[in-house]
């Protein structure tokens, strides 16, 4: 019985249940061969080891579900679906020797498969063998991204035959959309600067810049153009307006460039090679992809772009970037710790590793990371708030607060871009009970960027629950909504503040929402419970206790909430209990709301 046979009745049956049991508790499959590990499970069949890679493959696990449909392909070797599922885990996981081979194998069932016939153009173009890259690229080239990508490489062997105007006309695609124009206006940019076209490569370059000016290798492309060709008051000028539309601090490798401009260091242009030219192409749209949500894809885009040039640095922080998209911090951590070391993109790479290194609960090393970093670089003040982020995360808050101020220290003025250093210290003077130190920071961060929904609902949460400026601190709150109008805990905030103002059916109406927003979070429904009793809807208030209940609290939460489960709500009339349970309602508000805030903050 073939493989989608044999599914079709392994869906109708109970046994899915057993076999996705035994799949969750098994560990990675190792057989790549016709010898199966005994020990797994999933791997003693063909269904077994197929669904075992589906469901890896559902937690990115890109290395298991690889082995799990390798392994599955030991007893159907020619499976169309087991071939095209191996071939994509193992592009995935960047081992070519495997890729080469599935890629052969898939062909012949899907001739124009896009990715196989991709890498084989690649493999052939690696080897020299430039006609056959070229027919490779030709097979593959259906779908937009596809007809794109093929536009893109069959120019760069063009240029590799030394043949330029025919790699430019190949990029003269009107047809193509205008995301896809920007990537063809800046490789006929490139490959005209390197065949030593100026007049050609200019106009091209002007004309990216004027689809998109915030591009950071576009604009280190174009600055490299003009200098190189002797124009370094125009590379300056592009670097500078660069820098100057940008909301952080002057990327490391603008600095640098502008820095050897400066100092009348001859530059060389961005691509010279036309390996390094397809290099460039993947890593550009596998940067786009992840960026835009399609990371699965993404990420075999870099992984190829790898395959031409494994030290790329840029290519190499984005495949790291798509692993922390997909929460898998070790996969991360490996790949940045292969970027090379000594370029200006250090610092910012080992501040990442450290968020890596905090994320796999290893928090002596990150702050030891990042100590090192600040020791190495006095004046920046990336790793002394990366140290706030990771200990103010961990409710470490007297410790944060340090780290904080060394920040702060370090600005010679604060500007708009700096109201995260005061809004975070703020939160952490308010968790450690110094609330006018708090205040004074909120206000800041608030002046220095007055549309923060963290800041304007943080603030006026804060005053709302002490009693005072209520009017500024129900509209503070409200702007945050309005910003912000589909983030569950700023909805719970306006709910919160009117229930501690005694308008429970507004309270609902908002609490309802929050909670339509964040479905498991135990503190909103513990919130709207409290609420639908205020109105008299106490088996929904019930309900939703228990369902808080089930969302696993904090432990000194779990027996007030059942203790309202069983008792409900003390009466309004009964001031001193109503008091005290609205305190601790307080307390576990501004508990939620750091540590949702410090996680969104700490991975930026």
């Amino acid at each position: 019985m073939r493989l989608r046979s044999k599914l079709a009745v392994f869906r109708s049956s109970a046994v899915v249940v057993a076999a996705l049991t035994a799949l969750l508790a098994a560990g990675p499959a190792q057989a790549r061969s016709n010898e199966v590990d005994e020990a797994d499970a999933p791997s003693r069949s063909l269904v077994g080891s197929y669904l075992a890679g589906r469901f890896a493959k559902s937690q990115n696990d890109v290395t298991r579900a690889a082995n799990y449909y390798s392994t599955a392909l030991v007893y159907d070797p020619t499976n169309e679906v087991l071939i095209e599922q191996a071939f994509v885990m193992e592009a995935s996981a960047g081992n070519w020797d495997r890729v080469a081979d599935l890629a052969d194998q898939l062909i012949t069932h899907q001739p124009q498969n896009r990715l196989a016939r991709l890498f084989l153009g690649l493999a052939a173009f690696k080897g020299g063998q430039l006609a056959k890259a070229d027919a490779q690229f030709i097979a593959g080239g259906s779908g937009p991204i596809g007809e794109l990508t093929t536009a893109l490489m069959r120019a760069w062997v063009k240029r590799a035959e030394n043949k330029p105007s025919e790699a430019l006309e190949l990029l003269e695609a009107p047809r193509q959309a205008e995301w896809a124009q920007f990537y063809l206006r800046y490789h006929r940019a490139l490959i005209a600067d390197s065949a030593g076209r100026q007049n050609e490569a200019r106009s091209a370059y002007q004309r990216v810049l004027k689809q998109d000016s915030r591009t950071l290798r576009t604009t280190l492309a174009y600055a490299r153009h003009a200098a190189h060709w002797g124009d370094a008051k125009l590379a300056k000028s592009i670097l500078r307006e660069y820098m100057r539309k940008s909301t952080a601090a002057p990327h490391p490798l603008a600095a640098e460039l502008l820095d050897k401009i400066e100092a009348g260091t001859p530059i060389d242009l961005m691509i010279t090679k036309p390996g390094d030219g397809m290099a460039e192409v993947l890593y550009g749209l596998g940067e786009a992809l992840t960026t835009e949500g399609g990371v699965s894809i993404g990420i075999i885009y870099l992984q190829l772009s790898l395959f031409l040039e494994p030290n790329q640095p840029l290519a190499l922080a984005a495949l790291a970037h798509a692993y922390e998209t997909m929460r898998d911090s070790a996969a991360a951590l490996k790949t940045y710790e292969r970027i090379p070391g000594g370029t200006p993109l250090q610092n910012a790479i080992d501040v990442r590793k450290a968020f890596n290194l905090n994320s796999l609960d290893q928090v002596d090393a990150a702050k030891a990371m990042l100590e090192a970093v600040a020791a190495r670089t006095p004046g920046d003040i990336s790793p002394y708030d990366a140290l706030g982020n990771i200990l103010r995360a961990r409710k470490r808050y007297e410790e944060a607060i340090t780290y904080y101020s060394k920040a702060i220290e370090l600005l010679p003025k604060p500007e708009r871009q700096h109201w995260s250093y005061f809004y975070s210290r703020g939160t952490c003077y308010e968790r450690t009970k110094q609330w006018p130190k708090a205040e004074a920071d909120l206000k800041k961060a608030m002046a220095l960027s007055p549309d923060q929904p963290l800041v304007l609902n943080y603030l006026g949460y804060s005053w709302i629950d002490q009693g005072k400026n209520l009017k500024q601190g129900f509209e503070l709150i409200e702007k945050a909504v309005s910003l912000k109008p589909d983030d569950g805990y700023i909805v719970d905030s306006l709910g919160w503040a009117h229930f501690r103002m005694g308008r429970y059916e507004e309270a609902v109406r908002y609490l309802e929402r929050a909670v339509e927003l964040r479905p498991d979070d135990p503190v909103l429904n513990d919130h709207l419970g409290d609420a639908l009793w205020r109105v008299g809807r106490v088996r929904e208030a019930r309900f939703q206790w228990d369902q808080s209940l089930s969302l696993g609290p904090e432990p000194e939460e779990v027996d007030k909430i059942r203790k309202k489960l069983t008792s409900g709500l003390p009466s309004v009339t009964d001031t001193r209990t109503l008091k005290r349970a609205k305190a601790a309602s307080r307390e576990t508000r501004r508990v939620k709301r750091v540590e949702s805030t410090a996680g969104t903050d700490a991975l930026q």
